[in-house]
């Protein structure tokens, strides 16, 4: 066997209860074996296999943890809403025109521009132990602008959605109906090829349930898999279609009936929690507990735009969860990891079992419980991504 063997780590969590204690399969004093992109062999130091690498880092007796794996972000924009969010956090009305302000500024930046802003927050994402993103089209609404949004995703992102029922493009605000027309039309006919997924926003002021319901149809027609931005400033459908048309998460999901909740506990989609963005609106955090009481599976993502929640941190989203959704650590760390893998409808990364993408963090401390335990406190101290380190400090021999 050859590749690289992370010893010496204090404590591993692979997420697979097969091989470690508890639902994040913990491992005390462990190694971990990396080979041709994907894990080899994982188990407590004592027991690795002779030969098991060519070369060894030395972990210090510090914790190890999947890649996290961030199933929401909108990273192909141009421009700034700072003062957007300023005049928010002042408590004052403000008139920056939300996602259109950011529509313009897009449709009017570069594809070199735009390429260059969506590595650097990709690569801030990697930097700060986040190994599978997410990415969505929906801030140019027109034919070419959402084509080359998803073209340009494609090239750093491992998934991409097409969102062109984001909002009602400016040109058809009288028009929605027209607006949809075009999404289900010409719009998914140029942007199916350049996409796995297909993402509505149903929330008052931007698609129903019915407009909502006829965009999935159509992107599932073209070979696409359905999620829903749902039930985010308030009740409404989302919820109910995600369910219905079988998504793979609902994102959001902040404001729930007890049929709503029933749904998802009986379903396979996922509620994909977004705490930044509550964080950055003040708005009301979404209820975990009563979510993870009823068996509903529940993911973390960072959902990154310029307009609600402006950061790729996923140890921020975790500490959010575990202070404001009361998620316990433990149950923070999965969804921030496995958690956003199943709703990306991945077994390949979020877990550390033989044969997962080698996708590993190396935290500066002896528990992952610290990610919530020292919030704000930059912890990753090393980065694998494909078994490749990205950033490493440690002793190799």
């Amino acid at each position: 066997m050859t590749g690289v063997l992370v010893d010496n780590i204090g404590t591993l969590v692979t997420n697979d209860p097969e091989v470690g204690e508890g639902k994040l399969g913990v491992i005390h004093n462990a190694a971990l074996a990396i080979g041709d992109g994907v894990v080899r062999w994982v188990g407590e130091r004592r027991r690795v296999p002779e030969g098991a690498a060519e070369e060894r880092f030395d972990a210090g007796g510090r914790a190890l943890i999947p890649g996290f794996v961030d199933s929401h972000g909108h990273l192909v924009f141009a421009g700034d809403r700072a003062a957007e969010f300023a005049a928010r956090m002042a408590g004052r009305d403000y008139s920056a025109g939300g996602i259109r302000t950011t529509v313009a500024a897009t449709r009017a930046a570069s594809s070199e521009a735009l390429a260059g802003n969506l590595r650097r927050l990709v690569s801030e994402a990697l930097h700060s132990g986040t190994t599978t993103v997410e990415c969505k089209s929906g801030y140019g609404l027109t034919v070419a602008d959402e084509r080359r949004s998803l073209e340009l995703a494609g090239v750093s992102a491992d998934e991409v959605t097409f969102l062109g029922a984001h909002v009602v493009a400016p040109e058809f605000e009288d028009r929605p109906h027209e607006y949809v027309d075009l999404v289900c039309g010409e719009m998914l006919d140029a942007c199916a090829p350049h996409a796995r997924w297909i993402d509505v926003f149903c929330e008052r002021g931007a698609f129903d349930a019915d407009q909502t319901r006829q965009v999935l149809r159509a992107g599932v027609a073209r070979g696409l898999v359905p999620r829903v931005h749902a039930n985010q400033l308030g009740h409404g459908p989302g919820v109910q279609i995600a369910v219905e048309l079988g998504a793979a998460s609902v994102d959001h999901a902040t404001h729930l009936s007890d049929a709503d909740v029933q749904a998802l506990a009986d379903s396979d989609t996922v509620a994909t929690l977004l705490p930044a963005a509550e964080f950055s609106t003040r708005g009301t955090y979404p209820d975990a507990r009563r979510l993870l009481a009823a068996g509903v599976t529940v993911a973390l993502a960072a959902d990154c735009n310029p307009g609600s929640s402006f950061t790729t941190n996923m140890p921020f989203c975790i500490a959010l969860a575990v202070r404001e959704l009361r998620m316990s650590p433990d149950e923070a760390v999965w969804a921030a990891t496995l958690g956003g893998a199943r709703a990306l409808r991945r077994d390949d990364v979020g877990h550390l079992g033989v044969g997962a993408r080698a996708d590993a963090v190396l935290l500066d401390a002896p528990s992952h419980v610290h990610l919530s335990y020292r919030p704000g406190v930059p912890l990753v101290a090393a980065v694998w991504r494909r078994g490749s380190p990205i950033r490493a400090v440690g002793v190799s021999s």
